[in-house]
This record gives C-alpha cells, sequence and structure tokens, in this order.
C-alpha cells in the first residue's frame, strides 16, 4: 500500500477524542502482525468511561532497548461545522484535504508505508512505533501510557506533528489560569450604586495581553528564544464570561488567560506576575476584587544536549531547525527520551480546521526519509 492508499483508510475511520480510537488502533496492528511486528495493547478508559488504547509495536528482531522511537496520537479534534465530508480524503494531485490528513494521520500512513516497503529483517532492531489516545485534550494518553510503562526508555523520539518537515528541537510550555472578577451588582439606572466586575476585568485584561504587566518592578523580564516565532512567551484571554442582563451593573466577570512560554522560562514566573498584577490593580479599582485559579502550567522542552537525530533530520531534509508554539507530547516524552525532534508533513496552520490538508509531495518524502531511518537505525 502506498501512504497516500493508508491515509485514505485512516482518515476514513472518525477517531476524534470523544470516541474510542480502538478501531484505529486496530487497523494498525492487522497491517503490522501479519508482518512480524509485535504489537502491545495498553487499554484504558477516560474520565467518561470510553475505552481508549495506546500501542506500542515492535519489529520482528526487536532489541531489549529503544533507539529510535516513532510516535503518533491517534485522535483528532471533531470536525468543522458543516464539514459533512471530513472523514472522506479528497485529493486534487498536490494535496490530500480530510480531518487529520495532517494532524497526524499522514505521519503515521507515511510510517506505515515506510515499513511496507521491503522485507521486515532489515528493519533496525531498536526501532518502535508508540501510538497514543487523547493528545488533543492534554495529552492524556500518553500520560497513561507512561504510567502503564513507567520502564520505557529510548535514546531518541520522533515525535509527529505538522512542522512542514522542519525539525523542532524545542516546544513552548503551556499555562491557563481562570481570572474572576468581582464587584457590585445594580440596575444601570444608578450607576454609582455598582461596581462594574466588567469594567475592571476590561482593564485588566488589556493589561494581560500586553505580557502580563512586563513592566512591573520587582520582577523579572519574561525571556526570549530565537527558536519561536513570537520568540517570547505569549499570552490570550480566549474566553470571557459575565453579567446577568443588559440593563444590569455585572457583579461578576471572569476570563481564561492561556500563555505559551519558551522553554527556559520556569514554571511559576507567569502566575506569579499575574498574582503581582492583579494585587496592583486592585487598589486603582475600588470596589472589586480580584482571584486567579491556576488550571495549568506545564513546561516546554529545550533542545537536547546531544542533537544527532536532529543533525540527521536536517542534513536530509535540508532543512532548518525551529521550535514550535503549539502543543505536542514532545513534553512529555522529554522526560523518557535522550533526544525529541518534533517533525512531519503539513502545516499546522491548516489543521483544527476544514482547511486541514497535507502535501503530497511532503507526504511522499516524509515515506522515503523513513524508510531510510528505520532501516539504518543509530
Amino acid at each position: 500500500m502506498t501512504a497516500l492508499e493508508i491515509l485514505q483508510a485512516l482518515v476514513g475511520i472518525p477517531s476524534e477524542s470523544a470516541r474510542s480510537n480502538q478501531p484505529l488502533v486496530e487497523w494498525v496492528c492487522h497491517l503490522l502482525e501479519p508482518l512480524g511486528w509485535q504489537c502491545e495493547r495498553l487499554p484504558y478508559r477516560d474520565a467518561a468511561g470510553v475505552g481508549k488504547v495506546n500501542l506500542l509495536a515492535r519489529p520482528p528482531r526487536a532489541s531489549a532497548g529503544i533507539e529510535l522511537g516513532f510516535l503518533c496520537h491517534t485522535d483528532t479534534v471533531p470536525p468543522a461545522v458543516g464539514w459533512e465530508t471530513a472523514c472522506q480524503l479528497a485529493s486534487d494531485g498536490k494535496v490530500a484535504r480530510g480531518l487529520g490528513a495532517c494532524d497526524v494521520k499522514g505521519a503515521l500512513a507515511a510510517f506505515l508505508a515506510a515499513v511496507m516497503q521491503g522485507p521486515q529483517q532489515v528493519i533496525a532492531p531498536g526501532v518502535a512505533l508508540l501510538l497514543t489516545a487523547d493528545e488533543e485534550i492534554g495529552c492524556k494518553g500518553m500520560e497513561q501510557l507512561l504510567a502503564a510503562r513507567p520502564d520505557l526508555r529510548m535514546q531518541r523520539a520522533i515525535v509527529s506533528e505538522p512542522t512542514s518537515l522542519r525539525p523542532a528541537v524545542a516546544g513552548k510550555g503551556y499555562g491557563l489560569a481562570r481570572v474572576t472578577v468581582r464587584g457590585r451588582e445594580a440596575h444601570s439606572a444608578f450607576p454609582a450604586e455598582g461596581r462594574s466586575a466588567i469594567a475592571a476585568a476590561a482593564a485588566l485584561l488589556l493589561r494581560v495581553l500586553d505580557g502580563a504587566g512586563d513592566a512591573l518592578p520587582g520582577l523579572p523580564l519574561l525571556l526570549q528564544d530565537s527558536l519561536f516565532e513570537p520568540a517570547t512567551t505569549s499570552f490570550n484571554v480566549g474566553t470571557i464570561t459575565g453579567g446577568t442582563a443588559k440593563n444590569m451593573i455585572p457583579g461578576e466577570c471572569s476570563f481564561l488567560v492561556e500563555w505559551r512560554a519558551v522553554p527556559a522560562q520556569p514554571t511559576g514566573t507567569v502566575p506569579e506576575r499575574l498574582r503581582v498584577l492583579l494585587q496592583s490593580m486592585e487598589p486603582s479599582l475600588p470596589g472589586t476584587t480580584m482571584a486567579l485559579e491556576l488550571l495549568r502550567d506545564e513546561p516546554g522542552f529545550a533542545p537536547a544536549a546531544q542533537d544527532a537525530l536532529a543533525t540527521r533530520l536536517s542534513g536530509i531534509t535540508g532543512r532548518a531547525r525551529t521550535g514550535i508554539s503549539f502543543g505536542s507530547e514532545a513534553t512529555r516524552v522529554a522526560r523518557i527520551a535522550g533526544e525529541v525532534v518534533v517533525i512531519g508533513p503539513g502545516d499546522m496552520h491548516t489543521a483544527h480546521s476544514d482547511r486541514e490538508c497535507i502535501p503530497l509531495a511532503e507526504l511522499d518524502e516524509w515515506t522515503h526519509t523513513l524508510a531510510g531511518l528505520i532501516r539504518t537505525g543509530f
């Protein structure tokens, strides 16, 4: 089977995070097991009770240790509203469009197509394929995998994400907090009797988006890293709620603020900046209080000291190293691998939308690259 044929089959198996990913994993196992691959299924149930499964697959002559792990998550985001053909791969000869095409079923299709090229006995014994569930909702499948196999280690790891085949050697961390502002509710006909929580939240929100009070005295400046665009820790407020009626001064307002910190930025830095910012603004907004609830504060991953895999991939693809600002399983994999590189065909700018697609030239190039890597090993 070609990579495109495999991708068509994979996209045709719905696997958004709310569903079980078992049908997709079993499809992969049914392809690999007749070739002599050893498929270790690691099942679990998610918070909703849905059965999920992670997979660790090794070639026929597998060694005791893993020298090169190839990782793919199996879940996708839900299809965009109105995208009725999301699970039907469509190709115009230049790109293939479908849900999960680049994030990341295309990378998995390339690996499987590479495996099928030639005798299995020439595949390096240190190669492994790892498939996970629930990456799109916080890398929960990878956490389950690490808990089920605490002994798992690998020398080098390729984490599949669409990077247009640029080797990403670093990734930003991820943080999330809920900010709640409380004022005093009153009828809008009597504004002096109330304190608008929305107005106070708006003033605070602007400071947050301006770098979480980067100019606040006594706090170290946020760090920069030229591997990323933007090069600094970035902030976003994606949702905001507040108020009860159009003619009432709102007594409460809350918003979610997320940040993506460069790897060298210690965890805890941004939450502390936010707390100091809230404390500094309360005196200028009498009658209001502000509270911070930290939900996530996860570190990124930095370039490895030994970078043989990144050097080799950069040389093969002819593409410069980069960093990724979006989340991936690399932050977890870095705990168990000597070197982690995030790379794959396609562009994240098209993912998570009905524009999701993968360039066929990159799919073929990645298949050829992997065919060489899994046979030569390290």
